[in-house]
Protein backbone atom coordinates (compact mmCIF):
# COMPACT_ATOMS: atom_id res chain seq x y z
CA UNK A 1 0.00 0.00 0.00
CA UNK A 2 2.75 2.33 0.96
CA UNK A 3 4.89 1.43 -2.16
CA UNK A 4 1.88 2.17 -4.77
CA UNK A 5 1.24 5.49 -2.63
CA UNK A 6 4.68 6.76 -3.24
CA UNK A 7 4.14 5.77 -6.92
CA UNK A 8 1.21 7.44 -7.06
CA UNK A 9 2.74 11.03 -5.70
CA UNK A 10 5.58 10.24 -8.19
CA UNK A 11 3.56 10.11 -10.97
CA UNK A 12 1.73 13.20 -9.78
CA UNK A 13 4.71 15.61 -9.23
CA UNK A 14 6.39 14.18 -13.01
CA UNK A 15 2.55 15.22 -14.41
CA UNK A 16 2.49 18.64 -12.41
CA UNK A 17 6.17 18.87 -13.38
CA UNK A 18 5.44 18.26 -17.38
CA UNK A 19 2.20 20.78 -17.48
CA UNK A 20 4.45 22.94 -15.84
CA UNK A 21 6.93 23.17 -18.39
CA UNK A 22 3.96 23.61 -21.20
CA UNK A 23 3.03 26.67 -19.25
CA UNK A 24 6.29 28.27 -18.92
CA UNK A 25 7.30 27.51 -22.48
CA UNK A 26 3.84 28.49 -23.97
CA UNK A 27 4.01 32.54 -23.33
CA UNK A 28 7.82 32.45 -24.83
CA UNK A 29 6.97 30.33 -27.99
CA UNK A 30 3.41 31.09 -29.07
CA UNK A 31 3.55 33.58 -31.45
CA UNK A 32 0.82 33.97 -33.88
CA UNK A 33 1.69 36.47 -37.08
CA UNK A 34 -2.17 37.99 -38.24
CA UNK A 35 -2.91 40.08 -41.44
CA UNK A 36 -5.72 42.11 -42.41
CA UNK A 37 -6.78 42.69 -46.29
CA UNK A 38 -9.52 44.26 -47.85
CA UNK A 39 -9.94 44.53 -51.68
CA UNK A 40 -8.32 42.45 -54.04
CA UNK A 41 -6.93 42.90 -57.69
CA UNK A 42 -9.47 46.36 -57.43
CA UNK A 43 -7.21 49.20 -58.96
CA UNK A 44 -10.00 51.74 -58.14
CA UNK A 45 -9.06 52.22 -54.33
CA UNK A 46 -5.59 51.93 -54.00
CA UNK A 47 -5.64 52.76 -50.20
CA UNK A 48 -7.00 49.34 -49.31
CA UNK A 49 -6.04 47.21 -52.09
CA UNK A 50 -3.99 45.02 -52.80
CA UNK A 51 -2.58 43.06 -56.28
CA UNK A 52 -3.44 39.47 -57.38
CA UNK A 53 0.24 38.61 -57.57
CA UNK A 54 1.01 40.11 -54.44
CA UNK A 55 -1.28 38.34 -52.72
CA UNK A 56 -0.47 35.17 -54.58
CA UNK A 57 3.03 35.83 -53.17
CA UNK A 58 2.19 36.23 -49.68
CA UNK A 59 0.98 32.56 -49.88
CA UNK A 60 3.69 31.42 -51.70
CA UNK A 61 5.43 32.61 -48.78
CA UNK A 62 3.88 30.91 -46.64
CA UNK A 63 3.84 27.52 -48.00
CA UNK A 64 7.96 27.34 -48.94
CA UNK A 65 7.98 28.35 -45.41
CA UNK A 66 6.56 25.96 -43.71
CA UNK A 67 3.77 28.31 -41.79
CA UNK A 68 0.43 26.30 -40.08
CA UNK A 69 -2.22 28.96 -41.73
CA UNK A 70 -5.16 29.32 -39.53
CA UNK A 71 -8.70 31.10 -39.03
CA UNK A 72 -8.60 33.48 -35.82
CA UNK A 73 -11.05 31.59 -34.03
CA UNK A 74 -8.15 28.21 -34.54
CA UNK A 75 -5.52 30.55 -33.26
CA UNK A 76 -7.38 31.54 -29.96
CA UNK A 77 -7.86 27.80 -29.77
CA UNK A 78 -4.57 26.97 -30.11
CA UNK A 79 -3.11 29.88 -27.56
CA UNK A 80 -5.97 28.23 -25.18
CA UNK A 81 -4.47 25.08 -25.54
CA UNK A 82 -1.70 23.20 -22.85
CA UNK A 83 0.19 21.88 -26.51
CA UNK A 84 0.14 25.66 -27.21
CA UNK A 85 1.08 26.89 -31.17
CA UNK A 86 2.72 24.68 -33.42
CA UNK A 87 6.17 26.27 -34.85
CA UNK A 88 5.30 29.50 -37.65
CA UNK A 89 1.53 30.16 -37.33
CA UNK A 90 -0.34 32.71 -39.36
CA UNK A 91 -3.86 34.02 -39.87
CA UNK A 92 -5.48 35.51 -43.09
CA UNK A 93 -8.42 38.37 -41.89
CA UNK A 94 -10.17 39.71 -44.31
CA UNK A 95 -12.72 43.24 -43.47
CA UNK A 96 -15.92 44.26 -45.48
CA UNK A 97 -16.93 41.57 -47.60
CA UNK A 98 -15.72 43.05 -50.88
CA UNK A 99 -17.07 40.95 -53.96
CA UNK A 100 -13.25 41.14 -54.93
CA UNK A 101 -12.52 38.58 -52.21
CA UNK A 102 -15.04 36.06 -53.41
CA UNK A 103 -13.77 36.40 -56.89
CA UNK A 104 -9.47 37.49 -56.66
CA UNK A 105 -8.58 35.82 -53.36
CA UNK A 106 -10.88 32.40 -52.83
CA UNK A 107 -9.13 31.26 -56.12
CA UNK A 108 -6.00 31.38 -54.54
CA UNK A 109 -6.66 30.35 -50.88
CA UNK A 110 -8.15 27.17 -52.68
CA UNK A 111 -4.75 27.12 -54.75
CA UNK A 112 -2.96 26.81 -51.54
CA UNK A 113 -5.75 25.12 -49.27
CA UNK A 114 -6.03 28.16 -46.89
CA UNK A 115 -8.50 29.10 -44.51
CA UNK A 116 -9.16 32.82 -43.47
CA UNK A 117 -11.63 34.87 -41.02
CA UNK A 118 -13.96 37.15 -42.93
CA UNK A 119 -15.38 40.17 -40.63
CA UNK A 120 -18.79 41.28 -42.11
CA UNK A 121 -20.80 44.54 -41.62
CA UNK A 122 -24.54 43.70 -42.43
CA UNK A 123 -25.56 46.47 -43.67
CA UNK A 124 -23.41 46.01 -46.26
CA UNK A 125 -24.07 42.60 -47.37
CA UNK A 126 -25.64 42.14 -51.04
CA UNK A 127 -25.42 45.66 -51.77
CA UNK A 128 -23.27 46.41 -55.01
CA UNK A 129 -19.51 45.11 -54.69
CA UNK A 130 -20.46 42.90 -51.64
CA UNK A 131 -20.93 39.64 -51.23
CA UNK A 132 -23.81 38.42 -50.93
CA UNK A 133 -25.69 35.89 -47.82
CA UNK A 134 -26.13 33.33 -50.38
CA UNK A 135 -22.36 33.32 -51.12
CA UNK A 136 -21.35 33.81 -47.64
CA UNK A 137 -23.21 30.64 -47.02
CA UNK A 138 -21.23 28.95 -49.90
CA UNK A 139 -17.27 30.56 -48.29
CA UNK A 140 -18.30 29.36 -44.76
CA UNK A 141 -18.87 25.72 -46.70
CA UNK A 142 -15.71 26.10 -48.10
CA UNK A 143 -13.95 26.85 -44.27
CA UNK A 144 -14.08 30.36 -44.19
CA UNK A 145 -14.73 32.14 -41.06
CA UNK A 146 -17.23 34.31 -40.13
CA UNK A 147 -17.16 37.64 -38.10
CA UNK A 148 -18.82 40.27 -36.92
CA UNK A 149 -18.05 43.94 -38.10
CA UNK A 150 -20.87 45.71 -36.74
CA UNK A 151 -23.79 46.80 -38.63
CA UNK A 152 -22.78 49.97 -39.84
CA UNK A 153 -19.37 50.12 -39.84
CA UNK A 154 -19.48 53.49 -37.94
CA UNK A 155 -17.13 56.27 -36.79
CA UNK A 156 -18.15 55.23 -33.38
CA UNK A 157 -15.29 56.82 -31.35
CA UNK A 158 -17.03 60.25 -32.94
CA UNK A 159 -19.81 60.28 -30.71
CA UNK A 160 -20.17 61.70 -27.32
CA UNK A 161 -18.22 59.85 -24.15
CA UNK A 162 -21.53 59.04 -22.94
CA UNK A 163 -22.97 58.01 -26.11
CA UNK A 164 -20.58 55.89 -27.45
CA UNK A 165 -21.84 52.67 -25.83
CA UNK A 166 -25.18 53.28 -25.76
CA UNK A 167 -24.94 53.65 -29.77
CA UNK A 168 -22.60 50.87 -30.10
CA UNK A 169 -24.76 47.99 -27.87
CA UNK A 170 -27.27 48.82 -30.46
CA UNK A 171 -25.54 48.74 -33.72
CA UNK A 172 -23.95 45.60 -32.66
CA UNK A 173 -27.17 43.83 -31.13
CA UNK A 174 -28.56 44.75 -34.59
CA UNK A 175 -25.57 42.66 -36.55
CA UNK A 176 -25.92 39.86 -34.02
CA UNK A 177 -29.91 39.85 -34.76
CA UNK A 178 -29.26 40.05 -38.43
CA UNK A 179 -26.44 36.84 -38.54
CA UNK A 180 -28.84 34.98 -36.38
CA UNK A 181 -31.11 35.35 -39.16
CA UNK A 182 -29.41 34.78 -42.06
CA UNK A 183 -26.73 32.32 -41.08
CA UNK A 184 -28.32 30.80 -37.91
CA UNK A 185 -25.33 31.60 -35.72
CA UNK A 186 -24.24 34.88 -34.00
CA UNK A 187 -20.34 35.48 -34.03
CA UNK A 188 -18.40 35.86 -31.44
CA UNK A 189 -15.42 37.36 -33.30
CA UNK A 190 -15.19 40.89 -33.53
CA UNK A 191 -13.24 43.73 -36.19
CA UNK A 192 -13.64 47.10 -35.23
CA UNK A 193 -14.53 49.17 -38.08
CA UNK A 194 -11.54 51.65 -38.98
CA UNK A 195 -9.30 49.96 -36.39
CA UNK A 196 -10.90 52.72 -34.18
CA UNK A 197 -11.91 51.76 -30.01
CA UNK A 198 -12.42 52.89 -26.12
CA UNK A 199 -12.17 50.59 -23.16
CA UNK A 200 -16.14 50.97 -22.74
CA UNK A 201 -16.01 49.07 -26.35
CA UNK A 202 -14.44 46.27 -25.26
CA UNK A 203 -16.37 46.17 -22.40
CA UNK A 204 -19.74 45.99 -23.81
CA UNK A 205 -18.13 42.74 -26.62
CA UNK A 206 -17.57 41.17 -23.40
CA UNK A 207 -20.55 41.62 -21.58
CA UNK A 208 -22.77 40.65 -24.64
CA UNK A 209 -20.44 37.49 -25.11
CA UNK A 210 -18.07 37.82 -27.78
CA UNK A 211 -14.81 35.45 -27.64
CA UNK A 212 -12.28 38.35 -29.06
CA UNK A 213 -12.08 41.93 -31.15
CA UNK A 214 -9.45 42.63 -33.59
CA UNK A 215 -7.98 46.14 -34.47
CA UNK A 216 -5.78 47.45 -36.77
CA UNK A 217 -2.62 48.27 -34.75
CA UNK A 218 0.14 46.08 -36.43
CA UNK A 219 2.02 44.01 -33.95
CA UNK A 220 1.64 40.07 -33.42
CA UNK A 221 -0.38 37.78 -31.63
CA UNK A 222 0.44 36.51 -28.44
CA UNK A 223 -0.42 35.55 -24.36
CA UNK A 224 0.78 39.05 -23.58
CA UNK A 225 -2.15 40.35 -25.98
CA UNK A 226 -5.37 41.91 -24.68
CA UNK A 227 -7.93 39.42 -26.18
CA UNK A 228 -10.38 42.26 -27.09
CA UNK A 229 -7.38 44.62 -29.09
CA UNK A 230 -5.64 41.55 -30.79
CA UNK A 231 -3.35 43.64 -33.42
CA UNK A 232 -2.65 42.87 -37.13
CA UNK A 233 -0.55 43.69 -39.88
CA UNK A 234 -2.05 46.08 -42.61
CA UNK A 235 -1.30 44.28 -46.12
CA UNK A 236 -2.10 47.21 -48.77
CA UNK A 237 -0.44 49.85 -50.88
CA UNK A 238 3.36 49.38 -50.39
CA UNK A 239 3.47 47.48 -47.23
CA UNK A 240 1.46 44.52 -49.45
CA UNK A 241 5.08 44.24 -51.33
CA UNK A 242 6.75 41.18 -50.66
CA UNK A 243 9.68 42.38 -48.59
CA UNK A 244 7.54 43.99 -46.31
CA UNK A 245 5.53 40.90 -45.85
CA UNK A 246 8.46 38.63 -45.35
CA UNK A 247 9.66 41.16 -42.47
CA UNK A 248 6.29 41.23 -40.81
CA UNK A 249 5.86 37.32 -40.98
CA UNK A 250 8.81 36.88 -38.99
CA UNK A 251 8.17 39.31 -35.98
CA UNK A 252 7.50 38.44 -32.48
CA UNK A 253 5.66 39.51 -30.01
CA UNK A 254 6.82 42.52 -27.75
CA UNK A 255 6.75 40.99 -24.20
CA UNK A 256 4.50 43.90 -23.14
CA UNK A 257 1.72 44.69 -21.52
CA UNK A 258 0.12 48.13 -21.36
CA UNK A 259 0.56 49.59 -17.55
CA UNK A 260 -1.28 51.91 -16.68
CA UNK A 261 -4.43 50.84 -18.87
CA UNK A 262 -5.17 53.63 -21.13
CA UNK A 263 -7.78 54.74 -23.53
CA UNK A 264 -6.65 54.96 -27.01
CA UNK A 265 -9.23 57.93 -27.70
CA UNK A 266 -6.83 61.21 -27.19
CA UNK A 267 -8.68 63.88 -25.28
CA UNK A 268 -5.69 65.36 -22.58
CA UNK A 269 -2.29 65.95 -23.02
CA UNK A 270 -0.96 65.81 -26.61
CA UNK A 271 1.60 64.01 -27.01
CA UNK A 272 0.86 61.71 -25.06
CA UNK A 273 2.81 59.21 -22.87
CA UNK A 274 2.36 55.42 -23.13
CA UNK A 275 4.19 53.08 -20.31
CA UNK A 276 5.03 49.33 -20.73
CA UNK A 277 5.26 46.53 -18.45
CA UNK A 278 7.97 44.10 -19.61
CA UNK A 279 6.75 40.73 -18.57
CA UNK A 280 9.71 38.77 -19.69
CA UNK A 281 12.68 40.84 -20.32
CA UNK A 282 15.07 38.14 -20.76
CA UNK A 283 13.65 37.71 -24.07
CA UNK A 284 14.75 41.04 -25.44
CA UNK A 285 17.57 43.23 -25.74
CA UNK A 286 16.47 46.37 -23.61
CA UNK A 287 19.86 48.46 -25.25
CA UNK A 288 18.34 48.49 -28.37
CA UNK A 289 14.63 49.12 -27.80
CA UNK A 290 13.30 51.32 -30.56
CA UNK A 291 10.21 53.88 -30.93
CA UNK A 292 8.28 55.00 -33.81
CA UNK A 293 5.87 57.02 -34.37
CA UNK A 294 3.55 57.18 -37.47
CA UNK A 295 5.82 54.82 -38.95
CA UNK A 296 8.77 57.53 -38.48
CA UNK A 297 11.19 58.44 -36.01
CA UNK A 298 10.63 61.58 -33.75
CA UNK A 299 10.10 59.83 -30.18
CA UNK A 300 11.66 59.68 -26.59
CA UNK A 301 12.03 56.26 -25.61
CA UNK A 302 13.36 54.91 -21.92
CA UNK A 303 13.75 51.97 -19.94
CA UNK A 304 13.20 51.49 -16.48
CA UNK A 305 15.30 48.06 -15.37
CA UNK A 306 14.80 47.87 -11.59
CA UNK A 307 10.62 48.23 -12.37
CA UNK A 308 10.65 46.98 -16.20
CA UNK A 309 9.01 50.02 -17.41
CA UNK A 310 8.94 51.52 -21.41
CA UNK A 311 8.31 54.64 -21.57
CA UNK A 312 7.56 56.37 -24.94
CA UNK A 313 6.52 59.77 -25.63
CA UNK A 314 6.41 61.61 -29.33
CA UNK A 315 8.68 64.25 -29.80
CA UNK A 316 5.81 66.16 -31.19
CA UNK A 317 1.99 66.94 -31.02
CA UNK A 318 -0.33 64.18 -32.47
CA UNK A 319 -2.16 65.76 -35.61
CA UNK A 320 -3.67 62.77 -37.69
CA UNK A 321 -6.80 60.81 -36.86
CA UNK A 322 -4.92 57.88 -36.34
CA UNK A 323 -1.34 57.65 -34.83
CA UNK A 324 0.87 54.59 -34.04
CA UNK A 325 3.08 54.57 -30.91
CA UNK A 326 5.76 51.29 -32.48
CA UNK A 327 8.13 49.94 -30.45
CA UNK A 328 10.75 47.19 -31.51
CA UNK A 329 13.54 45.21 -29.68
CA UNK A 330 15.85 42.49 -31.16
CA UNK A 331 16.28 39.05 -29.96
CA UNK A 332 17.87 38.76 -26.72
CA UNK A 333 19.52 35.92 -28.24
CA UNK A 334 19.51 36.69 -31.82
CA UNK A 335 20.15 39.78 -33.21
CA UNK A 336 18.54 38.89 -36.61
CA UNK A 337 14.95 38.02 -34.85
CA UNK A 338 13.02 40.97 -33.80
CA UNK A 339 10.19 41.70 -31.32
CA UNK A 340 7.17 44.53 -32.11
CA UNK A 341 4.46 46.31 -30.62
CA UNK A 342 1.76 48.87 -31.45
CA UNK A 343 -0.58 51.17 -29.96
CA UNK A 344 -2.99 52.87 -31.59
CA UNK A 345 -4.07 57.08 -30.53
CA UNK A 346 -6.96 58.02 -32.35
CA UNK A 347 -8.04 61.76 -31.95
CA UNK A 348 -12.47 61.67 -33.07
CA UNK A 349 -11.96 65.55 -34.65
CA UNK A 350 -9.79 64.79 -37.12
CA UNK A 351 -11.02 63.22 -40.83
Amino acid sequence: MLRNQKNIYLLFFVLLFAATSVFAQKSTDDNIVCFVYHRFGDDRYPSTNISINDFEGHLQYLKDNGYNVVTLGQALNLLNSQSGVPGKTAVLTIDDGYKSFLDNAMPLLRKFNYKATLFLNTKQVGNKDFVSWHEVKGLMDEGIEIGDHSHSHAYFVNNKKDEIVPKFKNDLKQSQEIFIKELGFAPDLFSYPYGEYTNSMKEVLKELGFRAAIAQNSGVISGFNDRYALPRFPMTGIFSKIEKFIEKANMKALPVAIAPVVDPVLLGNNPPILQLQVKEPDLINTNYLQCFVGGATGCTIDYDSTKRIITIKSNHTLTARRTLYTITAPSATNPNSWYWFSYVWIIPTKY
